[in-house]
């Protein structure tokens, strides 16, 4: 089944999550060395269902594909695909998507006493700070980053 586009906006798409289906890949369980070359293995016999293995929450987990590079020094670029699971509290240094006066965004989120900040990860952006003016709401909290290379 293919996921649900739920939203699309300027710096991220969200997916619904369809967990239904095991995902079983072939796994090389002793690792790939990124050093001197190891030998071939002929055949590969273990497997992992990456629906397992990143999806703690089936219910409560979507996806997002970013658009944009304010989380460069993050590590997540445009066009990475984001697991956000929306059970998860927000807590403080954890990469958050947020709805924020009508748009959503992929910020890291700072909470200090009664402030909270979104705060880039790329110096061209500034910091956002959330006020009570603000629509605002932590749409949920992101566990794994799958990279578009």
């Amino acid at each position: 089944m293919k996921p649900l586009k739920l939203h699309t906006g300027n710096s991220i798409d969200i997916f619904s999550a369809d967990t239904e289906i095991a995902l079983e890949l072939p796994f090389v369980d002793d690792g790939i060395s990124a050093g001197f070359p190891s030998p071939a293995l002929d055949f590969v016999d273990v497997s992992i269902d990456l629906n397992r293995h990143l999806i703690k929450n089936p219910s409560a987990t979507f996806y997002g594909r970013v658009k944009g590079d304010s989380l460069k020094n993050a590590g997540i670029s445009n066009g990475d695909l984001l697991i956000i699971d929306r059970s998860l509290e927000p807590t403080n240094g954890k990469i958050a998507v947020c709805y924020i006066d009508g748009a959503f965004t992929a910020k890291r989120i700072q909470i200090a006493k009664k402030e909270i900040w979104l705060i880039p990860e790329n110096e061209e952006y500034q910091p956002i700070r959330v006020t009570e003016e603000n629509d605002f709401l932590v749409w949920g909290i992101v566990t794994h980053v799958i990279k578009n290379v």
